[in-house]
């Protein structure tokens, strides 16, 4: 039997449990719900077993409450395939009087919300799943801890043995659990397996609106180019119809990226509106990102090799590898990641901002002297911008980098961390 690596998301599971009646795991396909979910079940009715699936369904039309019986937490697995099950749980949660009793697992696919009567506030929390971070896939070494910094660590300690053809790689293979104890080639494949899936399949069953795959590979293609970037969908249909000589509609794009959005195969990330001492107005929108690098990379059609040979495409897809785990890191801490930009061009890439007040900033580098003195420059500059006045300073300024072999701290106070040493 395969062993089981442990998640960050599990002791948020466990936490959740225990203040509410039920939880609901999200994220992408393949990012491992369902297995994280049965390590803390003490029963599980896998809804789409092939010898009972018929009956279950049928079951959950005629008395849904039988499907709920057996020992807490109770695991219902592709839960979306009989929504009715929805206010069943619900129902059960209020008269048990009892929280931790269900964990609720599924497709990335929504449920038809039109079987459903009750919102299932009170009842229900939401767990938000992602590909693994390094830490998890045991790439990176864990010597520096997030939450150490926001709690005022200055001695760093944290080494790194990530090569740079090494963090190629493990861009392109990305963080999904199947994909990290396979031998290289191989696992390079599962993400292309992912987006084949996404482009053929999982798009449609968001709404059952069949799409033009065509389209929807130059859709991913133009998201892919535009990484780390605040485009609008305009951009994105110019981008199309200048490289790909095919013309899709701004209104096309929106329903093509609501979809993928709904699926989990994108995660834009939303601007950071921190109190300043200037009047700089600040930019709004999203930076587009997908959930995690390998997409962008199959999307593109490229590997490894590609990336080391052109490191501007490297850069922007490691920044989106980091932003992926920073957000697994920030959950953990009950915090969120944000970006900061404005109209004087000072920009932050990602702000992670816990619900505490405390937030750290971060610069995002693949490596070498004269990118860190840029990234740290940039972060003395938003600091000063910031009005300590108003809202607490930065807990921490960081350069996030790809490369390099240890974690330290900068005369100027910056600290300069690997991605392959930094853990929650």
């Amino acid at each position: 039997m395969k062993k089981y690596r442990k998640r960050i998301a599990d002791d948020i599971l466990k936490r959740k449990l225990e203040g509410k009646g039920a939880v609901l795991i999200e994220g992408p396909k393949w990012c491992g719900k369902t297995t994280t979910a049965e390590q803390i079940a003490s029963s599980v009715l896998y809804m789409d077993d092939p010898e009972k699936k018929e009956q279950n369904i049928a079951m959950s039309e005629l008395s849904p409450k039988r499907l709920l019986k057996g020992e807490t937490p109770r695991l219902i697995d592709e839960w979306q395939l009989a929504p009715k099950l929805w206010d069943a749980i619900r129902f059960e949660v209020d008269h048990r009087g009892e929280l931790g009793q269900f964990v609720l697992t599924g497709s990335a696919v929504p449920a038809d919300t039109k079987e459903i009567t009750h919102s299932g506030t009170g009842r229900f929390t939401w767990l938000t799943m992602r590909p693994m971070s390094l830490y998890e896939s045991c790439d990176s070494t864990g010597g520096v801890s997030l939450k150490a910094l926001f709690e005022g660590e200055t001695e760093l300690d944290g080494t790194s043995d990530i090569s740079i053809d090494r963090l190629a790689f493990l861009v392109c293979r990305g963080g999904w659990p199947q994909a990290v104890d396979m031998r290289d080639e191989i696992a390079l494949d599962q993400a292309m397996d992912y987006y084949d899936a996404v482009v053929h399949s999982d798009i449609n069953r968001v709404d059952n609106v069949q799409k033009n795959p065509e389209r929807v590979r130059r859709l991913m293609r133009s998201y892919a180019r535009n990484q780390g970037g605040q485009v609008p969908n305009t951009v994105l249909a110019q981008d199309i119809f200048v490289n790909d000589e095919a013309s899709m509609n701004e209104e096309t794009v929106a329903s093509y990226v609501n979809a993928l959005r709904k699926i989990f195969v994108v995660e834009d990330l939303p601007a950071w509106n921190p109190n300043l001492r200037s009047k700089a107005a600040i930019r709004t929108s999203d930076t587009r990102y997908f959930v995690d690098p390998s997409i962008a990379v199959a999307a593109l059609g490229i590997g490894p090799n590609d990336l080391v040979n052109d490191l501007k495409t490297f850069g922007f897809l490691f920044e989106t590898l980091c932003i992926r785990d920073l957000r697994v890191f920030a959950d953990a801490l009950n915090g969120e990641v944000y970006h900061y930009r404005d109209k004087d061009g000072q920009e932050c890439d990602a702000v992670i901002h816990l619900r505490n007040g405390k937030y750290g900033l971060i610069e995002i580098k693949l490596g070498g002297d004269k990118l860190i003195e840029e990234g740290a420059k940039s972060l003395r500059a938003m600091q000063d911008k910031i009005d300590t006045d108003k809202m607490n300073a930065p807990s921490f300024l960081m350069v996030l980098t790809g490369t390099g072999d240890y974690a330290y701290r900068r005369q100027d106070g910056v600290f300069v961390i690997p991605i392959g040493c930094l853990k929650v």
